[in-house]
């Protein structure tokens, strides 16, 4: 049964998923939720998300939300791919960098993206909050030196094996030129997420989400 996929691009929280999925060749159906057209307030699909939020996932009778949720799932899907370890302490490092990915590097990132992003798309406003951006700049460094830190003599975020952790925190740093994300100063940062980048499944990934993003903007 094809897993569907219910996304935004260029959401990072979209791209993450649907670039999991890519990387692990899985069989998956994307149907596009269009934000500026509010169809994730539909009553269908708030049946199926009462966050009227994206992503979602839906295999059979499963239905599922929280994107990181939904990256543990499709990588159980191919265990044999080692991105979600089925070692006890490697599993519960790649989740606490989820965590972190959820509670300190996502909502610094976000102020970005809804300034200079979400609100011109989304809105309409083309003029950012000056103080939610100071307050973003802050937190930013504050997680991005953490990030940096660890990232350092290490090829990916839990080690030398890209997990699902690498794919949770990388996705954000899409958008960091059009989002004005202050990443300049993290080096161990930028090589990480050119590694990613070049990944062929982080590329097609790109790829599908130029025709909305172009669309978008």
């Amino acid at each position: 049964m094809t897993i569907e996929l219910y996304v935004f691009p260029p959401s990072p929280r979209a791209f993450k998923v649907m670039a999991l999925a890519n990387h692990l060749g899985l069989d998956c159906e994307l149907r596009m939720i269009d934000l500026r057209k509010g169809e994730q307030k539909t009553p269908q699909y708030a049946a199926l998300n009462p966050n009227m939020r994206m992503p979602t996932l839906k295999d059979g009778d499963l239905v599922l939300w929280e994107s990181n949720a939904i990256l543990q799932y499709l990588a159980l899907r191919r265990p044999q791919s080692g991105l979600f370890p089925a070692d006890e302490r490697a599993r519960l490092d790649v989740t606490r960098w989820q965590f972190w990915e959820l509670a300190h590097w996502d909502p610094a990132c976000a102020v970005f993206a809804f300034e200079y992003v979400a609100k011109p798309i989304l809105l309409g406003i083309h003029e950012p909050d000056q103080a939610a951006l100071a307050k973003g700049t802050e937190l930013f460094h504050r997680a991005a030196k953490v990030l940096d830190g660890q990232l350092r003599d290490r090829k990916f975020v839990t080690g030398e094996a890209l997990t699902i952790a690498d794919f949770s925190l990388g996705a954000a740093l899409n958008i960091a030129e059009m989002a004005h994300l202050p990443v300049e100063p993290y080096g161990e940062i930028k090589r990480w997420y050119a590694g990613l980048r070049a990944l062929p499944a982080w590329q097609k990934t790109l790829a599908q989400c130029a025709m909305p993003a172009a669309a978008a903007a």
